[in-house]
């Protein structure tokens, strides 16, 4: 259970829930083994009835009549009384109560009233003590379950908490299905272990010290015998569910492989659409889940075993506890009613000891989930805050011979890049795809952590920055734009916690999307489909710049994001955004010349390395790798 011992910290916190639960569980139990009594009484006041009253009466009758005489019933039945059972005794002692009327047959028309009337009486108690353990077993419930509900909710928010400090680099390395089924699938695993584990072994315990206390103390042996096959019936069901627990472990691994698969489908569904390859995602998904079929039926076989075993051992217990009981009570050493509350005790321990195996098994998959979900919550987060002082940003970047290498592939991306930009400068990128642009935006930002060289901001070393001043001083524009199931609104405020309606009314005019906007039926509380997919290309990347400028940022990084965009609409939003960039620090990374040409200072890469720096004119003037793609892109321009 070494993996579950992280779990110590939330049960240490709901501590008095746990306490208030055992609480509960004693009270419930302590009701549940009286029950038992008032059957097994029940039975020997009836047998003493018949015994004492009911036979001898009737062979007083027998002789009366053989000697021609009247039977007297009521000098019969003078001083003769029913006996109390013990149970009701104990409870009109408890309470103060007389039944010494109920007892004297005399106040009765019949025998039979008298036996129905005290049978009434049982029945009434029986009823109420019912009544009783269950409201406390309520009480357990809403104690011991809705603490492991709340540990759930808490664990779901660590996880979700670490999964939002983890690094670019930890998705590359995981699928998001597999991520997702983590923090549902397998939390609930875990929440099986801390509610109904937690509460069936308490209860177990409790229930076990009541009822063999019980039992022993009216007999021994015959204990003995009653509970010999529930051992044997707890090592079975334990050995059956470890065979599902790998079972179940083998339809959770496909699970996971179902899930990612959805997954990737909705996510690309237009490309899937677009290669028209419906058939072969609908062939790959139903051998996926004919694998999971199978899985699932090899489980359900051996749950089926499950049932069979309790009631095989809980048939032999009670043919035990039946023939060396009835083998007693034949030889006059035991009672006929302790028969009947063994055969209740040995039923009310049934689900206990069986619950052993079943409880065995929810721990080990807690065990295997806990284990999976300890992996993520474990892992340290290979970019963190090392600077608790606040920071202001002012925007002067400085890379010195910065190098980076992707852990996962060992690619290198960027070598040995040195640039300066001061605040209120416009750098920018261009070079090849693959050439380590969107790499060199995401070190600004410290995503990626440099490999080698230094990376400055404001003159210190980015790691001696505060890494949540740091981003949000800066309004980014991705080259994979991501807008979330939300309004248009929202999803342009969506850096800001109170925007109101100007302010982003005003910042979807300067990314020239206002007009698109509005001409929704909905205007800007239109929603949007998963990933905006209810938007063009242009869209959502104009969308996404007024997202980043709205925050009036420090620095602006802006990542090949009027790739989609006209030629013309390019214009509007640059002469727009000139207006914004006045006083920032900007970085615009672009395959198209004409988006760059203003910039103060421009950057070829190549291979992740600077192959040409300079302005415009002066790259022009070179008649270098830029000079090539500004005559290229002309001549597509005029072409076109």
């Amino acid at each position: 259970m070494k993996a579950l011992k992280s779990l110590n910290v939330y049960l240490w916190k709901y501590k008095w829930s746990i306490l208030l639960g055992l609480f509960f569980i004693v009270l419930t139990n302590l009701f549940a083994v009286y029950t038992p009594k008032l059957i097994g009484d029940g039975v020997d006041m009836l047998k003493e009835a018949r015994d004492l009253i009911y036979e001898p009466m009737n062979e007083a009758k027998s002789a009366a009549l053989e000697a021609g005489e009247e039977f007297d019933r009521d000098a019969f039945l003078v001083g003769k009384t029913i006996k109390i059972p013990k149970s009701i005794q104990w409870l009109s002692d408890s309470l103060g109560l007389d039944v010494s009327v109920a007892q004297n047959i005399n106040n009765y028309d019949t025998l039979s009233e008298a036996l129905i009337f005290m049978a009434f009486l049982l029945a009434m108690i029986y009823i109420a003590i019912y009544l009783i353990k269950g409201v406390f077993l309520f009480f357990t419930r809403q104690t011991i379950i809705v603490m492991s509900r709340l540990i759930e909710f808490d664990l779901k928010n660590a996880i979700f908490d670490q999964y939002q400090r983890l690094s670019l680099g930890f998705y590359k390395r995981n699928n998001t299905g597999d991520l997702m089924n983590r923090i549902s699938e397998d939390v609930s695993k875990v929440r099986m272990y801390l509610g109904p584990a937690v509460m069936y072994t308490l209860n177990l315990g409790v229930l076990i010290v009541l009822v063999v206390y019980e039992m022993v103390s009216i007999d021994l042996e015959l204990t003995l015998y009653s509970l010999l096959p529930l051992p044997f019936m707890s090592m079975g069901i334990y050995y059956v569910s470890s065979i599902i627990n790998k079972r179940s472990d083998a339809v959770q691994f496909q699970q996971s492989k179902l899930s990612t698969i959805v997954q990737e489908t909705m996510s690309g569904i237009r490309v899937l659409k677009a290669y028209h390859r419906e058939e072969y995602s609908t062939q790959n998904f139903q051998s996926e889940s004919d694998g999971y079929k199978v899985k699932v039926l090899d489980l359900v076989k051996i749950e089926a075993l499950f049932m069979p075993i309790i009631v095989l051992l809980v048939g032999l217990s009670t043919i035990l506890t039946i023939y060396i009981g009835g083998m007693k009570v034949i030889n006059g050493q035991l009672a006929l009613g302790a028969i009947f509350q063994f055969v209740f005790y040995v039923n009310m321990l049934t689900w206990p000891f069986a619950s052993v195996g079943w409880v065995t098994s929810l721990v080990q998959k807690a065990e295997a989930s806990q284990a999976r979900i300890n992996e993520f919550l474990d892992e340290v987060p290979e970019i963190m805050n090392e600077a608790d002082a606040r920071s202001e940003i002012r925007g002067e970047i400085t890379f010195d011979r910065v190098g980076f290498t992707y852990p996962e592939s060992g690619t290198a991306a960027l070598k040995d890049v040195s640039f300066t930009i001061r605040p209120g400068e416009t750098l920018a990128i261009i070079g090849r795809t693959g050439s380590g642009k969107s790499t060199l935006a995401n070190l600004i930002s410290r995503q990626f952590e440099a490999t080698s060289g230094q990376i400055l901001v404001d003159g210190k070393l980015i790691r001696e920055v505060n890494l949540s001043d740091l981003r949000s001083s800066i309004g980014a524009v991705p080259q994979e734009v991501f807008l979330f199931s939300e309004s248009i609104k929202n999803n342009i405020a969506f850096g800001l916690d109170d925007v109101d309606q100007p302010r982003i009314e005003k910042a979807a005019k300067m990314a020239d999307v206002h007009q698109n906007i509005v001409d929704f039926p909905l205007g800007y509380d239109t929603l949007l489909g998963e990933r905006g997919i209810n938007l063009s290309g242009g869209q959502k990347q104009r969308i996404s710049i007024a997202r980043a400028i709205i925050k009036e940022p420090k620095i602006l990084i802006f990542d090949d994001c009027l790739s989609a965009v006209d030629t013309a609409t390019e214009e509007v939003i640059l002469s727009n955004l000139k207006v914004i960039m006045k006083d920032k620090t900007s970085v615009i990374i672009s395959h198209r010349v004409s988006s760059i040409k203003h910039a103060d200072k421009i950057i070829v890469l190549d291979q992740g390395q600077v192959i040409e720096a300079g302005t415009h004119e002066q790259l022009i003037d070179t008649k270098g790798a830029y000079f090539e793609l500004y005559q290229k892109q002309l001549l597509e321009e005029a072409e076109a």
